[in-house]
């Protein structure tokens, strides 16, 4: 009896825009599998990607491409981060600072 085949998701987003392709997959298929088998879709859509490269995960959760998958798995390519959260945490703060006026303090 020949396996059942695993119905999975691949998705990438971007601010404006995101693509989520349905795969049926062999039973043993790891996350580069699903990455590899919606390639071709990820390149039409996002031609200036390079998606070998992203980080990746499943629903949520980063994981490393050799991961099994399961049937309902949404596997997920992360985008790298824009800017350092910390620096940009550290900018508001100092632009919030910017803002209050003179002599204003804190309450503890």
């Amino acid at each position: 009896m020949e396996p059942t085949p695993l119905r999975v998701e691949v998705a990438y987003a971007e601010p404006a825009r995101q693509l989520v392709q349905a795969l049926d997959l062999p039973a043993e298929a790891t996350i580069g599998d699903a990455v590899n088998a919606a390639l071709p879709a990820l390149q039409a859509a996002f031609p200036n990607l390079d998606f070998t490269t992203l980080a990746v995960g499943v629903w949520g959760e980063t994981a490393n491409r050799e991961r099994l998958l399961q049937a309902g798995d949404r596997v997920e390519l992360y985008r790298p981060l824009s800017a350092d959260p910390k620096l940009a945490r550290r900018t508001r703060v100092d632009q919030a600072a910017k803002r209050r006026a003179p002599g204003r303090v804190f309450r503890q």
